[in-house]
């Protein structure tokens, strides 16, 4: 209750914050509304403080989250969360205790992404209120190393008294039982909200991961990010990919070139994902949005978890918090 209440939540779902579009601000308030945490993914700092301002407007007297991808986050990121009073940052993918304690002087309470137990401790010696605990199995970019359950009981060793969410392998309220006898606080879902009529993901994406019979671990949607991430074969990683996921030599080469990109921050690259192709061996992080090109779907990453292989329909936001509320 104490977690719960801290966070407004009717039920223990929180909605993952998909960054570049994906998770804007029409699906956070519908998860708010519903008595889920709704979180915001990075966009531009203009956008960011219009979604806030959104979230708040649809779904009063909720808490309003923002995912800080912090590969792309920037100060006027953290800035825009402070001045207008967010009540969540999820800090994935970086971090380090100055912005962890800045951000909880200004009263929000901080949750950090981890994936191992050293990644958990950097976490709590920041000063991290919470925790959320990656399994390998979860969809998107991936600190993740084992399945999450297996992991949650060594993420809550480290974390304490403070509570652990879960994220990976989420898609039923049977999981998030499961999530919950095990320990941890709540769960945290993307690829089920990501199949929603209020995520902003391409149709024709929404389509592949219902038809979808296996996911692929890889490194090749990384340019300026070549991180391990979670997608839906398409085009491009038949090209690209050998048979086990893993990026041939040639944009693997690219992408570890490609890091200094990073330090340009995040930017509305959209029209980026419309000159790339499976044809060629440079793909950014960039997913296919609503209203690109369907073209965009087979050289975009498809980001889905393994959970892509039990859900087949696209429903409402507010079915998918009723969904995963546990039984």
């Amino acid at each position: 209750m104490e977690i719960a209440d801290r966070l407004r939540l009717d039920v223990p779902v929180a909605q993952a914050g998909m960054g570049g579009g994906l998770a804007g601000a029409r699906l956070a308030a519908a998860v708010a509304q519903a008595g889920g945490l709704g979180t915001l993914g990075l966009v531009s700092p203009g956008r960011l403080r219009s979604a806030i301002e959104q979230v708040r407007a649809q779904a009063p007297g909720r808490a309003v989250a923002v995912n800080l991808l912090m590969p792309f986050a920037r100060r006027s990121h953290v800035e825009v969360c402070i001045e207008h009073r967010v009540d969540v940052a999820v800090v994935a993918f970086g971090g380090d205790r100055h912005l962890v304690q800045r951000l909880r002087d200004a009263g929000i309470f901080v949750l950090v992404m981890v994936g191992t137990e050293p990644q958990a401790g950097d976490a709590i010696d920041w000063g991290a209120d919470g925790l959320i605990a990656q399994g390998r199995e979860a969809g998107g970019h991936l600190v993740g190393t084992v399945p999450a359950l297996e992991f949650l009981p060594r993420a809550r060793a480290v974390a304490g008294r403070r509570p652990v969410f879960v994220a990976g392998g989420v898609a039923t309220g049977a999981d998030t039982r499961a999530a919950l006898d095990a320990g941890a606080a709540g769960v945290v879902a993307g690829t089920r909200f990501l199949m929603t009529h209020e995520a902003s993901a391409h149709p024709e994406y929404q389509r592949r991961i219902i038809n979808a019979d296996r996911t692929v671990e890889t490194t090749l949607f990384g340019l300026s990010w070549p991180l391990r991430h979670r997608v839906v074969p398409n085009a491009a990683t038949r090209r690209w990919c050998r048979d086990d996921g893993s990026a041939k030599a040639l944009p693997t080469a690219l992408n570890a070139a490609s890091r200094w990109l990073g330090v340009l921050g995040y930017f509305d690259a959209g029209a980026l994902i419309r000159l790339q192709s499976p044809a060629l061996p440079v793909f950014s992080p960039l997913a296919p949005l609503d209203g690109m090109p369907e073209s965009s779907v087979d050289c975009g990453a498809l980001y889905a978890g393994e959970t892509a292989l039990r859900i087949n329909e696209v429903t409402s936001a507010r079915r998918a918090v009723e969904d995963l509320t546990p039984t």
